[in-house]
């Protein structure tokens, strides 16, 4: 029963990965593009650690905490960097 669930829950978020890049590609303003590569990230680290449930190991879940250093470090620099032009001060 619990394959049948990590199988849907696969098919959920990479169907959001998909629908988030596809709002990369067409977004308008850069805002929305940061936004939703955020998501990304998101969605990248939900299926870090639903593989890792799958496997049966505990690696992808020290993966999926990097990943999601990683993505937040440059989340904030990016915003940082359209608000002021500059990311080093």
């Amino acid at each position: 029963m619990i394959a049948y669930a990590l199988y849907f829950a696969f098919g959920c978020f990479g169907f959001a990965l998909l629908l988030n890049l596809w709002q990369v590609a067409r977004a308008e303003l850069i805002a929305d593009r940061v936004l939703a590569l955020d998501t990304i990230v998101i969605n990248v680290i939900a299926l870090l650690i639903l593989y890792g449930v799958a496997r049966g190991t505990a690696v992808y879940f020290e993966a999926s905490m990097l990943f999601a250093m990683v993505g937040f470090v440059s989340t904030v620099a990016f915003c940082k960097f359209m608000l002021r032009g500059d990311v080093i001060e």
